[in-house]
């Protein structure tokens, strides 16, 4: 070592792993990679085993994750290879369906993915155009996470006046989202 390098610089930095971001993707797509395994296989449990091979794949090659990208869809690629190989492995069970009809299902798995993401975008747009107090009521009642009676009593109004409002808001919202599905999804 020279005298112009530190100890620092001189000993092998450690991987730093993966980002924050990265884990909290991961911890936050557990759920719909299961749902998506589990019709690829056949029992909950056999699921799980490849929901854990999909994991070990998936933090071995957390770099190969291009930030800004859909992270569940790259997990849903890596969990249908994992999938694939279950099966191989598993040869000696009666598979009830062939690779052919395996990849039909995990492309309409992606393909409802994508549905639910467009509609959470189209819901959240007509939230936003509702007036301040029904979004308010809104948001007291399903962020809150309390009854339509709690909200009542909050608020100081009859429950049954409360009732109405969030019946309103839903059509409200459901026929703002149909016309944006109409549309085209457009903003």
């Amino acid at each position: 070592m020279t005298a112009t390098q530190s100890d620092s610089d001189a000993q092998p930095q450690p991987d730093s792993g993966p980002s924050e971001e990265f884990v909290r993707q991961f911890t936050q797509a557990q759920r719909a990679l299961y749902l998506s395994i589990i019709p690829m296989v056949h029992s909950p449990v056999d699921a799980e085993e490849v929901l854990q091979e999909a994991n070990v794949v998936i933090l071995c090659k957390w770099r190969q994750f291009e930030p800004g990208s859909n992270f569940l869809a790259w997990c849903r690629a890596i969990a249908r290879l994992e999938v694939f190989r279950f099966r191989r492995r598993n040869f000696h069970r009666i598979q009830l369906l062939d690779d052919d009809v395996m990849n039909l299902i995990a492309e309409k798995i992606e393909e409802e993915a994508l549905d639910v993401e467009q509609h959470r975008r189209l819901l959240t747009d007509c939230l936003s155009r509702l007036r301040e107090q029904d979004q308010e009521l809104i948001r007291r009642r399903y962020t809150m996470g309390v009854t339509g009676d709690e909200v009542a009593i909050q608020l100081g109004r009859p429950a049954n006046s409360v009732y109405q409002s969030l019946g309103r808001i839903r059509r409200m919202l459901l026929e703002c989202m149909r016309r944006r599905l109409a549309s085209g999804g457009a903003t």
